[in-house]
């Protein structure tokens, strides 16, 4: 147990009121991801069969992410400035959750396009402010890596059961689209549970004290800029699930059938495996994340080089990948920022991310159309040139926390 970490009977009923938020927002994002999720299963695919080419999926889906975490600068900025956190989260949820079916509608790849990045643009506007809420249960609940990683556990479940509801449409009537109006169902139950956690919990800054006391106008520490340098070099060499499928359906090596199983089985991982590593995150620190980062730069050859089984690994392992990058990462940069600007971290954090993952995944898709080994390089490498950055930022933090261990 870390020293932050209550144990069970000495929680007190600030902290049983901090679990139940945390809770809930897990059962709403269950359900979003359940929604989304499901639908990105079969978007390779989906595109594929509308004509588009492995650069457009790249660049569709690159551009989407690039708006889905570019945005998140000016949303998080809006939560700070105005803190009307709660509007600009349900304004996103109803954006993104109505994008989603609105794809059963779609008979191009361009009018899809349009779809994908209204869901990523409804992403982008409602995840600051949302962590930030998240984040002042924190405290109260043993460390940001365990709140984050039960987060990121609902989310990546709800990730599982998206795309299998999917597969089973696709293996009974091979429709994309009812597909896709099917994932109407999920979307109106997490809007239910979206306004029910504003009712229930109209100011979660409350279950943190002292929020308030953090000096709005504090810059950014130098932590929290090589930090995130050494994310988007993961960022640049991550390749959207997509574009995986897309290599799957033109490789053969798996069928059109088992695609949306095999990103169930990602989700599993990485809902499974964010609990044990936010735990470890908050015990250990960042040679969790250099560990993990080394390991997850193996999906590429396993998903690009692999027959079914082998891709299986390779899937899960891009899983394990996508679950570090939801839930240690903004546990990182939590207590890097001061607490009324964690909106706005959030966002500029993830803009940068977002940035780096468009260029990554358009330039992923420009190679693989022209060299499957050229495109597995440049996956790994890049995400390994992370790795010296996160050694200098998990030097930095262990000398910065040295002085309050040996203090006490």
């Amino acid at each position: 147990m870390t020293r932050d970490q209550k144990p069970l009977e000495t929680r007190t009923p600030t902290s049983r009121m901090a679990m139940r938020f945390v809770l809930l927002i897990g059962v709403l994002s269950f359900f979003a991801d359940f929604t989304y999720e499901g639908a990105r299963s079969v978007l390779g695919p989906y595109l594929a069969s509308l004509q588009a080419s492995a650069f457009i999926v790249g660049a569709v889906t690159g551009f989407g992410e690039l708006l889905g975490y570019g945005l998140r600068f000016f949303s998080g900025r809006l939560a700070d400035t105005t803190g009307k956190f709660w509007p600009i989260t349900i304004f996103g949820y109803v954006l993104q959750m109505a994008a989603v079916p609105a794809l059963a509608l779609t008979g191009s790849w361009q009018t899809a396009a349009v779809c994908i990045i209204a869901e990523r643009v409804g992403r982008a506007i409602r995840n600051p402010p949302r962590d930030v809420m998240l984040s002042h249960a924190a405290k109260n609940l043993g460390g940001y890596g365990w709140t984050f990683g039960i987060h990121e556990a609902c989310d990546q479940f709800g990730a599982m059961f998206g795309p299998l509801v999917v597969a089973a449409v696709l293996a009974h009537h091979g429709s994309y689209h009812l597909a896709f109006a099917v994932l109407l169902v999920p979307a109106l139950i997490n809007l239910t549970f979206v306004l029910i956690a504003r009712l229930l919990y109209p100011k979660p800054q409350d279950l943190e004290q002292g929020v308030l006391q953090a000096a709005s106008g504090a810059r950014f520490s130098r932590t929290f800029w090589i930090y995130l340098a050494g994310a988007s070099m993961v960022a640049i060499g991550f390749a959207d699930f997509p574009l995986i499928a897309y290599h799957f359906t033109r490789a053969g090596s798996v069928s059109p059938f088992w695609i949306p199983i095999f990103y169930s089985v990602a989700m599993a991982v990485s809902g499974s495996s964010s609990l044990l590593f936010g735990r470890l995150f908050d015990r250990f620190g960042f040679r969790v994340l250099i560990v993990l980062t080394v390991i997850a730069s193996l999906f590429a050859p396993l998903v690009f080089l692999g027959g079914f089984w082998t891709a299986l690994a390779g899937a899960a392992i891009w899983g394990m990948g996508m679950g570090v990058h939801e839930s240690i990462i903004p546990a990182a940069v939590t207590p890097m920022v001061p607490a009324q600007r964690r909106a706005s971290a959030f966002g500029l954090f993830t803009a940068g991310y977002g940035i780096f993952w468009f260029l990554g995944s358009a330039a992923i898709g420009f190679l693989y159309d022209r060299s499957v080994p050229w495109t597995i390089a440049f996956c790994m490498v890049t995400q390994l040139l992370a790795i010296p950055l996160f050694v200098w930022v998990a030097r930095q933090r262990q000398a910065d926390s040295a002085p309050t261990i040996s203090a006490a």
